[in-house]
């Protein structure tokens, strides 16, 4: 079984990012399982937890969970032009301490959404940026911006334009041949 862990960069209960990976999910193809992995509860990284030997439990039980995640599925709003801070901290605490990254050559792909026609450009680049630093390959086409999002979806949190779903499914195959070619 693969494993593909999904962090989303909103914290909302009915975050649009939440309801985007569970419609993704869905898409991937047997043997996949896909997860979604709870950051919103790490402390703000701070490097004496770990130089002190007093790392919170949130911490370990993050990095171990992400240890057993065959890729990565980022869904993210934009914030301010960037990546929401959760998002941001969970790269961190991820990335530490020096020279046990939880990151490094993990494949990964990135879903940014906007209610507006940006559809989350600027997140969407800034945490390609930050995937490149921790060594982690990164689904290059197509990228995924999905702008309008408030009206994506029917009662149901379905996404209910089949040109997205298509354009989605195209995506998730696309993740999929990066992480076999990772896995092999």
């Amino acid at each position: 079984m693969t494993k593909i862990g999904i962090l989303l960069g909103s914290l909302r209960k009915d975050s649009f990012s939440k309801k985007i990976a569970a419609n993704v999910a869905t898409l991937f193809p047997e043997g996949y399982k896909a997860e979604i992995i709870e950051i919103g509860n790490l402390p703000l990284y701070n490097q004496d937890y770990d130089d002190e030997n007093n790392v919170p439990e949130a911490y370990t039980t993050f990095r171990n969970t992400i240890k057993e995640m065959d890729a990565i599925l980022f869904v993210t709003p934009e914030y301010n032009r960037s990546v929401p801070a959760v998002i941001k901290n969970s790269l961190d605490v991820g990335s530490r301490p020096y020279g046990a990254s939880v990151w490094n050559g993990k494949p990964a792909a990135i879903i940014s959404q906007s209610p507006g026609n940006l559809s989350g450009f600027g997140a969407n680049h800034h945490l390609r940026q930050s995937l490149v630093f921790l060594n982690m390959p990164i689904v290059q086409q197509p990228e995924a911006y999905i702008g309008n999002v408030s009206a994506l979806f029917d009662e149901n949190g379905k996404i209910k334009d089949d040109g997205t779903v298509q354009f989605l499914q195209t995506f998730v195959n696309a993740f999929v041949e990066l992480t076999k070619k990772y896995q092999a």
